[in-house]
């Protein structure tokens, strides 16, 4: 019987990986941070429950989930719907301490689970608050911390292989923490698709003491201010995205994606460039290095469609592209792909939209 060589990437990863050291040996299970603030999950973290629960029935072991807060009672919800979402077993910590996300508490709690129950892999939403946290986590333990992935699987050896835009975007590559545990990843909202809710599916609880003194804490809260303005973009959870491109040729024309994301009640957007030349605020950004969305509709007016583009939208369930060259990469991933001129196109298909919305508002 003959054998196929090993492919030379494979022999280079094999010859890094060293036996896991003993300590390590007992880590297993694939934990969640459930981020919860003000009485509500983050959706990412469901998001990465759905992404969580793949990976721990691929390793044979349970999804956990953890959730810091100040007050019990109020936590049940969080618990219930991390149940619903897919977690086995979810430990809460609940303390005045944590009322707040305050990077020292939350470090020294979330270190200290590590260190009791010994998750082999630990995921974390890229949020603000959720990168603050991973990256202190991960120092303290001295483990491995891949950010931003685009997607995370179980590798044929057991290992976590989280892939992450490199080199700008221009790059994806595979990062594996060999030989550290816990094996740590953020994710950014809506590149992972929402998982579905089992309702009344539940798991069980591990409360966990804090043992935190607010004297200990040198940075206090004096008061929350939310932010209440209705203005703010919300690119990531917008259902029909318009976004353009060095195709429009002059930040005057972006006036045109705007018209067709207000006839369609969308949100709109662009790409890396516009931000660099100053066209548009960065947070309308749309790819990797901006906004990752996840709409129904995408409509991207004059853009190639580089690889950190194509990370940050390939999750819409339709995309439209209009380009005037045919042979620009969007089209290789785009569902429709219109050859025009964009600047010439989207009047007449804000036009068009316009007259099929007003005909159907009025038979309504």
């Amino acid at each position: 019987m003959s054998t196929a060589p090993t492919p030379p990437a494979a022999a280079s990863r094999a010859g890094m990986k060293k036996e896991l050291p003993e300590r390590f040996k007992s880590y297993k299970h694939v934990w969640v941070f459930i981020e919860y603030e003000h009485g509500e999950i983050h959706p990412v973290s469901l998001e990465l429950l759905g992404e969580g629960r793949k990976l721990a029935d691929k390793l044979g072991v349970e999804l956990i989930g953890a959730v810091l807060g100040g007050n019990r009672a109020a936590m049940q919800d969080a618990v219930v719907e991390a149940w619903e979402y897919g977690a086995d077993l979810v430990y809460v910590v609940a303390d005045p301490t944590l009322e707040h996300y305050r990077n020292d508490p939350y470090t020294r709690v979330m270190t200290d689970l590590v260190n009791n129950y010994k998750p082999e892999i630990i995921l974390l939403g890229a949020t603000v608050l959720g990168r603050d946290l991973a990256g202190a986590v991960a120092t303290t333990l001295l483990t491995g911390l891949t950010a931003d992935c685009t997607e995370l699987a179980i590798d044929d050896e057991g290992s976590l292989a989280a892939t992450r835009p490199t080199f700008g975007g221009s790059l994806l590559c595979t990062i594996h923490t060999l030989n550290f545990r816990p094996q740590m990843a953020t994710v950014r909202p809506r590149v992972m698709a929402m998982p579905g809710r089992t309702k009344g599916r539940q798991g069980r609880v591990i409360e966990h003491a804090a043992n935190l003194q607010e004297f200990d804490i040198i940075t206090k809260v004096l008061r929350f201010l939310p932010d209440r303005n209705s203005n703010k973009v919300q690119l990531a959870y917008a259902d029909i995205v318009v976004a353009g491109g060095l195709g429009l040729r002059s930040p005057e024309n972006l006036q045109l994606v705007r018209a067709l994301a207000e006839v369609l009640g969308g949100e709109w957007g662009g790409s890396r460039p516009l931000v660099q030349k100053g066209w548009m605020e960065a947070e309308r950004q749309i790819g990797q290095t901006g906004k990752t969305i996840r709409p129904k509709i995408y409509i991207a007016a004059g853009i190639s469609g580089a690889i950190q583009h194509r990370v940050g939208v390939e999750g819409a369930d339709t995309i439209i592209a209009i380009n005037t060259d045919k042979n620009a990469p969007i089209f290789d991933f785009a569902h429709f792909g219109v050859v025009t001129n964009a600047i010439e196109f989207l009047p007449a298909l804000t036009t068009a939209f316009r007259k099929r919305l007003s005909v159907n508002r009025l038979a309504s």
